[in-house]
């Protein structure tokens, strides 16, 4: 049942979406020389890796200058557009094509990179578990205001307690974080020493 409201969902927000996210194809090489398209290796279910896509929000070769792959507020590696984007949510709805292919899901812990894995204690490998979601319990709780470990703690408050009740409480409160803007980026910095995720 999960599996098919994920392909349900899925299919129907990129048929809806599509004029927008063909809008930001064609402008992001507009402001910034590139592929519109971004993508990077993360960590999913079980340990498999898989590349997420997303829209490019950052110049080109981004993760080669400066902090790397971690951002933070006033980043000047975000493009006009890219910050708009981030600043809507609109990158994102890329990852919807991961969902499709069986990668990720509508709600679970955000997809992480294999660095930050390789840290996990024991307990934090059940972050693991489940497909990593576009929203998740972790994502209308304080998102990147909220430092790693508690943001992987809340991620597991979501495994050991998942029903369809709070999957819904979860699509309530990403409605109204992704209109309200949200805390796309965590005071003092990334929450995450090494490489952080970009979400």
């Amino acid at each position: 049942m999960r599996r098919l409201f994920d392909l349900l969902v899925a299919a129907a927000v990129l048929l809806i979406s599509s004029p927008l996210i063909l809008a930001a194809l064609i402008a992001i090489p507009l402001e910034s020389r590139g592929s519109p398209i971004y993508r990077q290796r993360r960590v999913g279910r079980d340990g498999r890796p898989f590349e997420v896509i997303k829209l490019r929000t950052m110049v080109r070769g981004a993760e080669f200058q400066g902090a790397g792959l971690a951002v933070s507020e006033g980043d000047d590696r975000i493009t006009r557009l890219g910050a708009l984007l981030r600043r809507s949510s609109v990158d994102e709805l890329p990852n919807l094509v991961n969902v499709l292919r069986g990668e990720m899901a509508i709600i679970g812990p955000r997809p992480t990179v294999a660095e930050q894995v390789e840290q996990y204690t024991p307990r934090q490998q059940r972050r693991l578990e489940l497909r990593p979601g576009i929203t998740g319990w972790a994502q209308v709780n304080g998102r990147a205001g909220l430092l790693w470990d508690e943001r992987i703690e809340l991620d597991i408050f979501y495994i050991e307690n998942r029903s369809w009740r709070l999957d819904r409480q979860i699509l309530r409160c990403t409605i109204s974080t992704v209109f309200g803007g949200g805390q796309l980026y965590r005071e003092g910095g990334p929450a995450w020493t090494g490489k952080s995720e970009d979400d």
